[in-house]
C-alpha cells in the first residue's frame, strides 16, 4: 500500500494504514501478506457519445495483494523484498500488461543509511511528490490529464534504486532503468532523481523523471489519454465525413515519442483537522523533431470532519499546446472500521473547444468538452 507521509496520513482518514498483519519468522526477520480491494458503481455522463453506468473496480485504490519481507543480516544490515500484483475484481484478471507482479517485484539490501534496491520498482516522482495529487485522493478517476506528469504513481522495470532513510526529516533517492536493447544504451531507458521534507505539520517534495522512448504500458494513444485531435503537429484521429464518426490512430500502434520528461513539485500543511495541499508539474514530450509542453498546476484540501468521516476536494488546471483543462474532484469518504471505508466521489471536467473530455484517462473521450462521474464504493484492506 502506498502510505501518505505524517501530516497527510492524519488529515487524510481514508488511507488506511496496513497495521496488525500477520508475520512468520523470527527476530527482525519477517514476511507479511497485505491486501487492498476496492470496487463499486460509476456513472459517466458522456463516453463515445453516451452516458455509461458501469460496475469499475481498482479506483480509490488500485487492487492488489502482496508479500513484503525483510531478513537481518546483522551489523545493520537487512535483506529486503516485495512481490505486488494488480488486479481487476470484476475479471480476475492482471493489469499492467499482465505482469504477474506489476505492480512491484524487487529485491535489495537495506543499512542505515537507505535502500538499495533491483527490480520492478515505484519511481521518485510517486516517493516524493505523488500524494500531493489531492484531486485523486478525492476521486480516483481525477489523475491529471493522460497522467504525462507520472503523478498516478508509476513504476520504472529494470531499475537499480537507491532509496535514502529519513534524516531529520528529509530524504532523497535516484533510479536507472536499464532499456536492456543491444547496441543502444539510451534506447527505452529512463531515470528517476527526488527528494523530500518533512517538519511538523509542513511538507513538501519534489522530482524529475524521465523516459526515453516509452514503451509498452506507458506508450502513448494521444487521443484517448486527452482526447486532442492533433498531438505535436501531426492528427491523432481521422474523422468520417459523412458520419462524423472518429477512430483512434494510435489505439493499436502508439504515437513514437522519443522522450517525455517531467518535473514535479508538491506540498501540504495540516491545520488541525484540515490539510492545505498543492502541486505543480511541467512536461515537456518530445518527437519528430517537435516539442510541447504540458503545465498542471492543482490545489485543494481535506477536511476530517470526524474520526471516521473525511470529505476531500481538489481543482486542476491544465495547459497544452493551446488547450486548457479546467476540472473539479470532491470524495466523502467514511470509515466502518480500521481496514474498511465506503465513499462517494464525482468530477467535472471542461476543455477548451476543439478537445473532447477525457477524465484521468478513465473513460473513452466525451463527444463534447465535457465530461462527469459520479461513483459509489467501498475499500477493504488486509
Amino acid at each position: 500500500m502506498k502510505r501518505p507521509y505524517a501530516p497527510v496520513r492524519s488529515a487524510l482518514a481514508l488511507a488506511l494504514a496496513l497495521a496488525g498483519l500477520p508475520t512468520v519468522g523470527h527476530a527482525q526477520s519477517s514476511v507479511t501478506l497485505y491486501g487492498i480491494l476496492d470496487a463499486g458503481v460509476t456513472y459517466a455522463s458522456n463516453t463515445g457519445g453516451s452516458h455509461v453506468v458501469r460496475f469499475d473496480d481498482g479506483i480509490s485504490y488500485g487492487n492488489r495483494w502482496g508479500l513484503k519481507g525483510t531478513e537481518d543480516l546483522g551489523g545493520g544490515l537487512s535483506a529486503v523484498f516485495a512481490l505486488e500484483s494488480g488486479f481487476k475484481i470484476g475479471t480476475g484478471r492482471l493489469i499492467l500488461g499482465g505482469a504477474q507482479f506489476g505492480r512491484q517485484a524487487y529485491v535489495g539490501l537495506s543499512s542505515r543509511w537507505g535502500t538499495v534496491s533491483f527490480g520492478n520498482q515505484l519511481d521518485m516522482t510517486e516517493e516524493m511528490v505523488y500524494l500531493y495529487n489531492v484531486s485523486a485522493w478525492a476521486s480516483g478517476y481525477a489523475i491529471h490529464q493522460g497522467d504525462f506528469d507520472r503523478f498516478n504513481g508509476d513504476r520504472l522495470p529494470n531499475s537499480v534504486k537507491f532509496l535514502s532513510n529519513d534524516i531529520d526529516g528529509f530524504k532523497f533517492g535516484g533510479m536507472w532503468s536499464f532499456g536492456n536493447t543491444a547496441g543502444n544504451f539510451h534506447q527505452n531507458s529512463a531515470y528517476s532523481v527526488g527528494a523530500h521534507y518533512a517538519h511538523g505539520s509542513f511538507t513538501m517534495g519534489a522530482a524529475y523523471t524521465q523516459l526515453n522512448n516509452p514503451f509498452g504500458i506507458y506508450a502513448f494513444d494521444p487521443y484517448a489519454m486527452i482526447g486532442t485531435h492533433t498531438f505535436l503537429g501531426r492528427p491523432t484521429v481521422s474523422v468520417d465525413p459523412a458520419t462524423g464518426g472518429i477512430t483512434d490512430l494510435y489505439s493499436a500502434t502508439s504515437f513514437p515519442v522519443d522522450k517525455q520528461g517531467t518535473f514535479g513539485v508538491g506540498a501540504s500543511y495540516a491545520l488541525g483537522p484540515v490539510t492545505l495541499m498543492g502541486n505543480f508539474s511541467y512536461t515537456t514530450i518530445k518527437a519528430f523533431g517537435q516539442s510541447s509542453h504540458m503545465q498542471v498546476g492543482e490545489g485543494g484540501a481535506s477536511w476530517r470532519m470526524t474520526p471516521a468521516l473525511s470529505a476531500i476536494g481538489g481543482y486542476q488546471y491544465t495547459h497544452f499546446e493551446g488547450h486548457h483543462w479546467n476540472q473539479i474532484s470532491a470524495g466523502l469518504h467514511y470509515l466502518l472500521s480500521k481496514r474498511t471505508d465506503v465513499y462517494i466521489s464525482g468530477d467535472y471536467l471542461k476543455a477548451s473547444n476543439g478537445v473532447d473530455a477525457v477524465i484521468g484517462y478513465s473513460f473513452a473521450p466525451s463527444t463534447t468538452t465535457t465530461q462527469a462521474d459520479l461513483r459509489i464504493g467501498m475499500r477493504h484492506s488486509f
